[in-house]
């Protein structure tokens, strides 16, 4: 009876010829492995880089060759062919190696180049009738492609599923030594530069890189953003990145002492003008181990800041600015506390307002260039006597003078610059 599943079967004469045809190939077996062994291994060195890889590959070409055969022998269909385990194996050996994909799907197409060579080679020596051989070498040639093609996608899909644990796995054990080395002072660090893949003995600066829109794969968005810092700038070695959580991550970047100066600013260049507008918070670029942690202190703060903040002129910030610190510091965990505080020092001139805002800068300004109208009204590009006039206004709308308490109304513009609307009052209250 036909096998309707199989309408393109070869038909008896063509069938029984390939078997034969296989027959004399795998009789020679270990000739026929060696061929397509030493192709493989000349064109795809990444698959043979130690001893280990190159017995994998030996055996694989075994079990791949052996299993095509015995397919034509036993007139299996490609669809009912599983990848032999050793295959499976060795795909999954790549991946841990971090060989590209391309290299194992390239080694099964090399093979069915040299096994089909090998095919023809072997039916024109059978002498057959012309339209045989060419029925034969028809048969034999489409069940090799379907073959190589199914064993490639089975083979793949192992390797990227496999690829995908090792790389979580990896990165969940360098993310406990990362925090290790936050957390403990007293480690080696020669072992613990070794055990992260980062030189810690050289100046780092910190950052926090986020998104708050959560929607799509933003860790992945993160790490590629730090990458794309690490080609533009003049680092020396690759950066180290660790997920802090779905949305965000904390990195290392590692430089020369010289190239520290004006990285910052490099750093917020490249976040401005990033694609998807990453939130990134910058650490000040210090030496050694204890710059590590110190420079990821920082931008935590500044992270922290921000977050608290919400203010989309603090998306890129760093340690250095101006009272950001300070801020922090002062902000803290307690921005129910802060708020209250501020509006308690500043009265009305704590509300939430646009008049007002531009009052407290003018008064910020003033009081930060030691109360001189002159290099205030430079600063900010207004007349001396305009400078005047504003610097009254936000002292009439906070409702008392300032010369008693000068201090806490500098913090509390401070905390007003850098938290806005997370410490300002509502015209209501």
């Amino acid at each position: 009876m036909t096998d309707q599943s199989a309408p393109d079967a070869p038909d008896a004469p063509v069938a029984e010829a390939a078997i034969a045809i296989s027959q004399r190939l795998y009789d020679r077996l270990a000739e026929t492995i060696g061929v397509i062994e030493d192709l493989v291994a000349k064109e795809s060195p990444d698959l043979t880089s130690d001893s280990s890889l190159l017995q994998l590959l030996h055996e694989t070409v075994s079990a791949n060759v052996d299993t095509y055969f015995s397919a034509i022998r036993h007139n299996i269909p490609v669809a009912d062919i599983a990848a032999p385990p050793v295959a499976l194996e060795h795909a999954r050996r790549l991946a841990q190696r971090g060989v590209p994909v391309n290299a194992l799907v390239r080694g099964y197409r090399l093979g069915h180049s040299v096994a089909l060579q090998l095919v023809l080679a072997e039916i024109r020596s059978a002498e057959l009738d012309p339209d045989l051989s060419l029925n034969v070498l028809g048969a034999m040639s489409t069940l090799m492609f379907g073959y190589i093609d199914e064993m490639s996608q089975q083979v793949s899909a192992v390797y990227q599923a496999e690829r995908e644990r090792w790389l979580e796995s990896r990165n969940a054990v360098r993310a406990l030594r990362v925090r290790d080395i936050l957390a403990d002072e007293s480690l080696d660090v020669d072992a613990m530069t070794t055990a992260i893949r980062y030189p810690l003995r050289r100046t780092h600066a910190g950052i926090v890189v986020w998104y708050p829109d959560s929607s799509g794969d933003r860790l992945a968005a993160a790490e590629g953003f730090i990458k794309h810092l690490a080609e533009s700038l003049p680092v020396h070695g690759a950066p180290l990145f660790v997920p802090a959580d779905s949305a965000c991550g904390w990195a290392w970047l590692p430089l020369s002492s010289d190239a520290a100066d004006d990285v910052v600013e490099q750093i917020r260049a490249c976040a401005l003008a990033a694609e998807g507008e990453p939130w990134v918070a910058i650490g000040d670029p210090l030496p050694g181990v204890e710059g590590f942690r110190r420079s990821h202190q920082q931008a935590l703060a500044a992270h922290a800041l921000a977050v608290a903040s919400g203010a989309t002129a603090n998306r890129v910030s760093a340690a250095g600015d101006p009272g950001l610190s300070a801020a922090a510091l002062l902000g803290g965990d307690n921005l129910t506390g802060a708020r209250a505080w501020v509006a308690e020092v500043l009265g009305p001139l704590a509300c939430a307002t646009e008049s007002d805002g531009r009052l407290r800068d003018t008064l910020r300004v003033f009081l930060r260039t030691g109360s001189s109208f002159k290099a205030a009204g430079e600063q900010l590009h207004f007349h001396v006597n305009t400078m005047k006039y504003r610097v009254q206004r936000a002292v009439e709308r906070r409702g008392r003078p300032i010369a008693d308490d000068r201090l806490d109304v500098e913090i509390a513009l401070l905390l007003c610059q850098w938290y806005g609307a997370a410490v300002l009052s509502s015209q209501d209250e």
